[in-house]
């Protein structure tokens, strides 16, 4: 009988889980995405302004300006072609740089498939490993709610140790993808440690504060 009532209480934590995904995890998908690509933007954008080939960094700005309207966080989804001929005018970080663009049009765009292959593309070649890991990042926020959990939780592994400039935003996701697999005690803990880790980002606190409350250490 023990083993009847475990496999109930498993299957009603797995349904709950279940439900919080569908409820938050479009909007913390979203948030996280920000978040990525505020750190990045500014970390990127300030490669791009010191290198030396003033020439490709013009070409380069020019086709972000023109694929990010005013005020937006990110490009529009129509870009993604002109995006595309301006990486294939330019090389190393500048074409690297104009791919995760590309990529983040597409996915903007609802073609979150080209988008991925557009990241793992990047992830596999590019030579800044900053560069790699952020498109592997991406490639996985992506995937969250569909990829293969053993494969996405072996790629964020890396990702999220404590050398990694992108490991709170790697950590959230491995929480989401606990959440997404019915690891509610995982998840829980590890909202808690994003929560009360001072050096992580405000909003990413903020959403792990939210989070952990959901899913208390049991006692």
């Amino acid at each position: 009988m023990s083993d009847i009532f475990r496999e109930v209480d498993e299957d009603l934590r797995r349904d709950q889980a279940q439900k919080i995904w569908k409820r938050f995890g479009p909007a913390l998908i979203a948030a996280a995405l920000i978040v990525v690509a505020a750190t990045a933007s500014y970390t990127l954008w300030q490669r791009a302004r010191l290198a030396d080939q003033r020439e490709r960094t013009a070409v380069l700005t020019r086709a972000i300006e023109a694929a990010v309207p005013e005020g937006a966080a990110a490009p529009s989804a129509e870009a993604a072609d002109e995006l595309a001929a301006a990486a294939a005018q330019l090389d190393g970080g500048h074409a690297t740089l104009a791919r995760l663009y590309q990529a983040a049009a597409l996915a903007n765009g609802g073609q979150r498939e080209q988008a991925v292959a557009v990241y793992d593309e990047i992830s596999g070649s590019a030579e800044d490993p900053l560069l790699r890991d952020l498109a592997s990042l991406h490639a996985v926020l992506h995937q969250i709610d569909s990829g293969d959990p053993a494969q996405l939780q072996s790629r964020l592994a890396p990702l999220a140790s404590p050398t990694s400039p992108w490991r709170w935003s790697a950590r959230e996701l491995t929480g989401l993808l606990a959440i997404r697999t019915g690891d509610t005690a995982r998840a829980g803990s590890i909202f808690r440690e994003l929560a009360a880790d001072a050096e992580a980002p405000a909003g990413i606190r903020t959403r792990a504060t939210e989070l952990a409350a959901l899913y208390p250490e049991s006692k």
